[in-house]
């Protein structure tokens, strides 16, 4: 049931030609919202803290991971259209797909949990990535998206997910400012 949820929350799945890897980032979703009871996907706020102090408590996580796909799409797209780059576009859709499925552990509604507090964003996501067995280049997109850790990308997909995750991010807030600096 929970993989009907996945797929119809996020549509860009089908851009995945790796059929294994379609399933696999469908399955890691799949076992977080079983993990973390989570009644609607849908529902998940993005980031409560946040959006509590600019005062935009309806933004939605799923809202947000599927503008991060449609940019980092975009961007990869661009790249390969004018740079001789080797990238995957498998790779960039998967990671940004699953780059913040941690927050369905580091949220209650829009209460912080302990996952949250004691270890941060995006530690539970690698543990996810890696239940599921997806690619090793996975987890690093998704250690490397933040700067909530010491990780940087080291790959080309890990860059673009990461810069997409910024822009995007970026969008939210700037309906509670006309000055990025601000917030």
């Amino acid at each position: 049931m929970s993989e009907d949820v996945v797929r119809a929350a996020f549509p860009e799945l089908e851009v995945i030609e790796d059929d294994d890897l379609r399933a696999d980032v469908v399955s890691a979703w799949a076992m977080a919202i079983e993990e973390n009871d989570i009644d609607d996907l849908t529902e998940v706020p993005w980031l409560p803290p946040t959006q509590r102090a600019l005062g935009l408590e309806n933004e939605r996580l799923v809202s947000h991971v599927r503008d991060v796909t449609a940019c980092a799409v975009a961007l990869a797209e661009t790249l390969l259209e004018r740079r001789e780059v080797t990238l995957s576009v498998d790779t960039v859709v998967a990671g940004a797909l699953i780059h913040d499925v941690s927050k369905l552990a580091e949220f209650d509604g829009m209460a912080e949990t302990p996952v949250y507090n004691l270890l941060g964003h995006p530690y539970y996501g690698v543990y996810v990535v890696a239940a599921v067995d997806l690619p090793l280049e996975l987890a690093h997109i998704v250690l490397s998206h933040t700067s909530r850790t010491p990780v940087e990308p080291a790959t080309i997909e890990a860059e673009l997910i990461r810069r997409a995750d910024e822009v995007a991010a970026a969008a939210i807030r700037s309906q509670a400012t006309d000055d990025l600096r601000t917030v």
